[in-house]
C-alpha cells in the first residue's frame, strides 16, 4: 500500500470520544456507536466553528499492550475549542505523517486500510493517528488515513 510522507500542523478538533481496544470485543460497536451518535444525534450539526466540516476518526491516548487501548473521537476540525463541557476536544499534534488515501465503500475501504497498515513496518509515534473523510459519500468513499511518525 503506498502512502507519503506529510507535514502537518496542529489542528483543533471537537467531537464525541469512547476509550476502547484493538482486542477489546466491543471495539466495533463502541465505534460504531460513535459514529451513529454523531450523525444521527445532532453532534455533527452542533459543533460550533467548523472549518471545513470534513469528518475526522481520530484515535489517540494509547496504551496498554502493543499500543492497543486508545480514545477514540469522531471529531471535525474546529477554529478554536468550543466553551463548556459538550464536546471532547483533541489537538491533533503538528508532525510528520504517513498519508494514505483509500477508496471505495466506506467501512470496507477504511478496515482494509487499517489491516494493511497494521501489517507495514512504520515509525509509529502512537500519538495521534486519524482518519479524514473528504466527502459524505458512502459508496464511493475517499478517506485519508494519516499515521503519527516519530522523528529517526
Amino acid at each position: 500500500m503506498e502512502y507519503e510522507i506529510v507535514t502537518r500542523k496542529e489542528m483543533i478538533t471537537a467531537g464525541i470520544s469512547a476509550r476502547t481496544g484493538n482486542h477489546a470485543p466491543e471495539m466495533m460497536q463502541v465505534i460504531g456507536n460513535l459514529w451513529n451518535r454523531f450523525f444521527n444525534e445532532g453532534m455533527y450539526e452542533a459543533i460550533p466553528g467548523k472549518v471545513n466540516g470534513r469528518a475526522l476518526g481520530i484515535y489517540t491516548d494509547y496504551a496498554g499492550h502493543e499500543k492497543s487501548e486508545y480514545t477514540v473521537l469522531t471529531a471535525c476540525e474546529v477554529e478554536r475549542e468550543p466553551a463548556g463541557e459538550e464536546f471532547a476536544v483533541c489537538r491533533i499534534p503538528a508532525g510528520r505523517y504517513a498519508r494514505f488515501t483509500v477508496k471505495g465503500e466506506v467501512h470496507q475501504a477504511v478496515a482494509q486500510g487499517w489491516e494493511e497498515i497494521g501489517r507495514m513496518d512504520l515509525p509509529r509515534a502512537f500519538l495521534c493517528d486519524f482518519e479524514e473523510y473528504m466527502d459524505s459519500q458512502t459508496d464511493h468513499a475517499e478517506i485519508h488515513i494519516y499515521i503519527g511518525l516519530r522523528d529517526v
